[in-house]
């Protein structure tokens, strides 16, 4: 395989990977009025750690590793998988999973301040530049559809959700921070076998499994979807684009997740977008764009590319 046809295969890897976890909003979405989102998420979880284990036990991948990074795979693991994921489901239950995926942009901006604060990172005036479009474009996402113009919907989802993107920004830096042993798909194993064990007792509190048997086929799908393709096939594919491509240049595929929510929410849950949203969320990867420093980066290779 030639370098360019390597390249295609990552950045198709990464696409998928995007489009699996912005639809995750929408198939989360869908089994919330049957399910709680804690009887969701170990059910979410359980599967995605069997699918995982069967893929390590297929490649043939070592499962030991060094106790010294246990504690560091507890907090990981409790920042980045349950309390992300618990954060995330719950806000699903009174915000739309359109607008779930445009918050959800505004975590490299959390990154970045937490990296200013925590790895010396300087801040630029592209930076600043980012941060102040960004909040505006979630102050529009957050005022669609209010009453009360640019005051913002007095909902506790949107709350949430800006809490899940602290959180993952606090998750990126201490991942950044720490240098774990291990392979990527080994840690998001690990990783996501302890979210099931963290969110086991729920499945048990007020008799909540029960639950389970109101659920129809096309749910049971979308619980299978989380499952494997989320919790599994995008973190395996994740890996795979960034073993060919630099971090920058996956990081940019980031930005198509709020556009695959988006699609989603409209054919699978009719959900109404109103235009304000969509041009927050955009103002949104706008802000994200330059606070990354990539605004450059994407200028020059669109207008490389169209010179040759």
């Amino acid at each position: 395989m030639n370098f360019p046809t390597k390249n295609a295969a990552a950045a198709l890897y990464a696409t998928m990977s995007i489009t699996f976890w912005g639809v995750s909003f929408v198939s989360t979405k869908a089994v919330l009025d049957k399910l709680d989102p804690y009887t969701l998420l170990v059910i979410r979880f359980g599967i995605g750690s069997l699918f995982l284990l069967l893929l390590l036990l297929l490649l043939g991948e070592r499962l030991n590793i060094s106790f010294t990074y246990i504690p560091h795979l507890i907090v990981l693991g409790i920042l980045g998988v349950f309390i992300h994921q618990v954060l995330q489901a719950t806000a699903l239950l009174t915000i739309e999973a359109s607008a779930a995926g445009w918050m959800i942009s505004f975590s490299p901006v959390f990154t970045v301040i937490l990296s200013m604060i925590f790895l010396n990172e300087k801040m630029t005036i592209m930076k600043a530049i980012g941060m102040v479009l960004a909040i505006f474009g979630v102050m529009m996402v957050t005022t669609a559809g209010s009453e009360n113009g640019i005051a913002p919907k007095l909902n506790i989802g949107y709350l949430l959700m800006i809490l899940s993107t602290l959180n993952w920004a606090v998750y990126s830096v201490l991942l950044k921070k720490l240098n774990i042993g291990a392979s990527p798909l080994v840690i998001t194993f690990y990783m996501s076998f302890l979210g099931f064990l963290l969110t086991l007792p729920f499945l048990f509190r007020n008799n909540s499994w029960k639950s389970l048997s109101l659920l129809n086929s096309g749910e049971w799908g979308h619980l299978f979807f989380l499952g494997i393709f989320v919790s599994g096939v995008a973190y395996w594919y994740w890996a795979k684009a960034l073993t060919v491509l630099e971090a920058s240049q996956v990081s940019v595929f980031l930005y198509l997740e709020p556009l695959a929510t988006l699609i989603a929410a409209i054919i699978l849950l009719n959900e109404k977008i109103m235009i304000i949203s969509i041009i927050g969320g955009i103002i949104i990867i706008i802000g994200v764009i330059f606070v990354n420093g990539q605004f450059y980066k994407l200028y020059n290779q669109f207008f490389q590319h169209k010179r040759r």
